[in-house]
């Protein structure tokens, strides 16, 4: 299966405007934003736990990072409520489920060998570090390796005009995310490809994921 395959294409998706596809697992259900694979996939999506729904124990052998947009995730290592960020590294396994219901960001096989520790980290409480231009702030999220950050812009921030060596890849979680190209309200995806120019902006403010350079295959 191939979704948005092509990294050397810009796509611009709004996961509100896709339909939930059944999952193998009862109660487990996905928005798929890109793919390459079937079940072993390398893979963008939103992901819904029903209320006791549950995976068996798998390995990620590239790697995943998770951002729980709402609900509480759980495994067996502890119980993760929204806004709380999981890089699970190549080779890990673990068996989620959520007792009260959940919808997750996912990444899958994105991951290399430079991310080799688990890292965990609750947003809610995480320290925001000043950007580079006023009313932008950013929480770094995977600390190994070229890591996803989370960006928080004021209403009315401006950034320069700018490319991305490897791509840019962002997901809107709050607010109105901005650009010359567009408008892209929470739950927009964009993945602009290597070398893309664009200059962003925000009026009326939000929070975005951002993941960058890992576009170049």
């Amino acid at each position: 299966m191939n979704i948005n395959a092509d990294f050397t294409q810009r796509v611009v998706i709004n996961h509100y405007d896709l339909p939930w596809i059944a999952s193998p697992e009862s109660g487990v259900e996905r928005r798929m934003l890109e793919r390459q694979g079937n079940e072993v996939a390398k893979a963008t999506s939103i992901v819904r736990y029903q209320p006791g729904s549950k995976f068996q124990m798998h390995t990620h052998d590239m790697g995943e990072e998770i951002l729980v947009l709402e609900g509480v995730f759980c495994d067996e290592t502890g119980h993760y409520p929204a806004g709380s960020y999981i890089m699970n590294p190549p080779g890990s396994a673990h068996a989620p489920y959520s007792v009260t219901g959940c919808t997750l960001f996912v990444k899958l096989r994105h991951l290399g060998p430079d991310q080799v520790e688990r890292e965990v980290l609750d947003t809610s409480k995480a320290d925001w570090y000043q950007g580079m231009v006023p009313g932008l702030t950013v929480m770094p999220l995977m600390r190994q390796g070229s890591g996803s950050t989370l960006v928080r812009w004021a209403p009315e921030t401006y950034f320069n005009p700018h490319r991305h060596f490897g791509g840019e890849e962002i997901f809107v979680v709050d607010g109105v995310f901005e650009d010359e190209h567009g408008r892209y309200p929470a739950g927009s995806w964009i993945r602009s490809p290597h070398m893309s120019l664009h200059k962003p902006f925000s009026k009326e403010g939000c929070t975005i994921f951002v993941k960058t350079g890992h576009l170049l295959s």
